[in-house]
C-alpha cells in the first residue's frame, strides 16, 4: 500500500532522551498538549457512545477473509472504476511539470546515491492539504518497486507503525481487492484503515494503482481504534530513461483525524528519514521465502492498462523533459552525511518555520529533548507566532 504512515515519520521521532535529561521537558510538553489532546478524547468518547449500539447490532464477522468472488455479486466492483483511473492519471500528470506553477507549495528535495525524494503540498478549502511526491531509486525495476510497495506482509516487518494488515475480499473479474489495516502512531489512538485498491499495467511495464476508503461488512467499528474516514491515494510506476532506475510519483490525500498543522510540521521533519528506512527495505527486498499472500493475490487481479488513456498517456510524454525526478548528484566525501538537500531560495514561511524550531531546540535543549518533544514545541510556538501575527495587523482576521 502507498506510504501513509509517513506523516509521522515512524516512531523514531519519538526515541527515548537520555537518562536523567527529559524530565522537565516532559512535563513542560504535557502542559502544552494537555489542553488539545483533552478536547480529542473527548470527542471520541461521544462518538464511540454513539456508535456503541449499532455495532453491538451489527452481525459477528466471520473469523476467516471472504472467499473471491467473480461477476457483480460480490457488490465491490464499481468501488474503483475506469474513470476513477483516468482522473488519477490526469492529476499525476502535474508532476511531469513543474508543481509549483501550478500552485503546489515546495516541502522537501532531498537525495543521496541510490534514492531521490521531492515533494509538494496544496492546500485544500478543508480539512489537511494534498501531497504529491515524486521519488527516484537506482538500481531498480518498475516490477520489483510494484512488488515492494504491494507487498503488506513485509511492510510490517520494516514499518513499525503497521502492526496489522488482513485481506478482507477480492474479486478476480475487476481486479479489485479489499484490505483492512492497522497503524499505530506514539500518543495518538491507533488508526483503523478499510481501503479498497486496484492496479494496471501498461504495454511498457508501467504500473498504475489507486487506492479508496471504504465500509466492509467483516470490518465493524470498534472503539478501540479511530475510523480514517477519507483516503484517496494513487501512484504511478515508470522507468527512467537512459538509465538503471525507476520512479514513483504519488498523489495523497488523507484526513485521519490529526492536527493539520502538527501533522505538516511532522512530515517534513520526518519523511527523509522514513524515505530512507523505505530504500534500505527495498535493497533486502525481495525475500528470500516465496511470495507473500499479497503479492501472489496482486499478480492474479493485476488488469491491462485501457488502451485509449494508453495513446493519452504516450502523447503526454512526448511532451517536455520530467523536470520532476531529477537525480540528485552525490558530492559526499568520506565521513559525511549521506543525505544532502537540494539548495533552494528560501521563503518567508520556510525561514519563519526555521527560527521557530530553532527556538523550539534552544528551549528544550537543557532537558536533552529528543526530536518528537521538540516537534511539540515548535507547533504551539507556531500556533502562539500565528496569533500574536494577528493581533497585530490591522487585516487580522476575526
Amino acid at each position: 500500500m502507498p506510504p501513509l504512515e509517513i506523516l509521522l515519520g515512524a516512531t523514531e521521532l519519538w526515541r527515548p532522551t537520555a537518562r536523567g535529561g527529559g524530565w522537565a521537558t516532559a512535563a513542560a510538553l504535557l502542559l502544552l498538549l494537555v489542553s488539545h489532546l483533552s478536547v480529542l478524547l473527548v470527542r471520541r468518547y461521544r462518538r464511540g457512545r454513539l456508535i456503541q449500539p449499532e455495532s453491538a447490532a451489527a452481525t459477528p464477522a466471520p473469523s476467516t477473509a471472504a472467499a473471491p468472488s467473480s461477476g457483480s455479486s460480490t457488490g465491490i466492483e464499481g468501488l474503483v472504476t475506469e474513470d476513477d483511473l483516468r482522473q488519477l492519471v490526469s492529476s499525476l500528470g502535474v508532476g511531469d511539470r513543474e508543481p509549483e506553477l501550478e500552485g503546489w507549495e515546495s516541502v522537501i528535495a532531498m537525495g543521496n546515491d541510490t534514492v531521490s525524494y521531492k515533494a509538494w503540498c496544496e492546500k485544500t478549502k478543508e480539512g489537511p492539504p494534498k501531497y504529491l511526491s515524486v521519488t527516484t531509486y537506482e538500481g531498480c525495476s518498475t516490477e520489483l518497486l510494484r512488488d515492494f510497495y504491494m507487498d503488506n506482509e513485509y511492510r510490517m516487518e520494516w514499518d513499525n507503525t503497521v502492526t496489522k494488515h488482513e485481506q478482507l475480499q477480492y474479486d478476480e473479474n475487476s481486479g479489485i481487492e479489499i484490505g483492512r489495516t492497522i497503524k499505530k502512531f506514539p500518543i495518538l489512538t491507533p488508526r483503523e484503515y478499510i481501503l479498497a485498491w486496484r492496479v494496471w499495467e501498461s504495454n511498457d511495464n508501467s504500473f498504475y494503482c489507486l487506492v479508496k476508503e471504504c465500509e466492509h461488512s467483516l470490518a465493524p467499528i470498534q472503539r478501540k481504534f479511530v475510523r480514517v474516514r477519507l483516503l484517496r491515494s494513487g501512484w504511478c510506476i515508470t522507468k527512467v530513461p537512459g538509465r538503471d532506475a525507476c520512479q514513483i510519483t504519488v498523489l495523497h490525500h488523507e484526513d485521519n483525524g490529526m492536527n493539520i498543522e502538527m501533522a505538516k510540521l511532522a512530515f517534513s521533519k520526518g519523511i527523509w528519514k522514513y524515505i530512507c528506512k523505505m530504500n534500505n527495505a527495498l535493497r533486502r527486498y525481495p525475500q528470500q521465502h516465496g511470495p507473500s499472500v499479497s503479492i501472489l493475490t496482486m499478480q492474479r487481479l493485476i488488469k491491462k492498462f485501457p488502451q485509449a488513456l494508453q495513446t493519452t498517456v504516450d502523447e503526454s510524454r512526448r511532451s517536455p523533459v520530467n523536470t520532476a525526478a531529477t537525480v540528485v548528484p552525490s558530492t559526499n566525501s568520506p565521513g559525511t552525511s549521506p543525505c544532502k538537500k537540494l539548495v533552494k531560495k528560501p521563503t518567508r514561511e520556510t525561514i519563519a518555520s526555521g527560527l521557530l524550531l530553532i527556538g523550539s531546540i534552544v528551549c528544550l535543549s537543557k532537558g536533552r529533548s529528543n526530536l518528537g518533544a521538540q516537534l511539540a514545541m515548535a507547533f504551539f510556538l507556531k500556533k502562539t507566532f500565528k496569533k500574536d501575527k494577528e493581533s497585530g495587523s490591522p487585516r487580522g482576521k476575526n
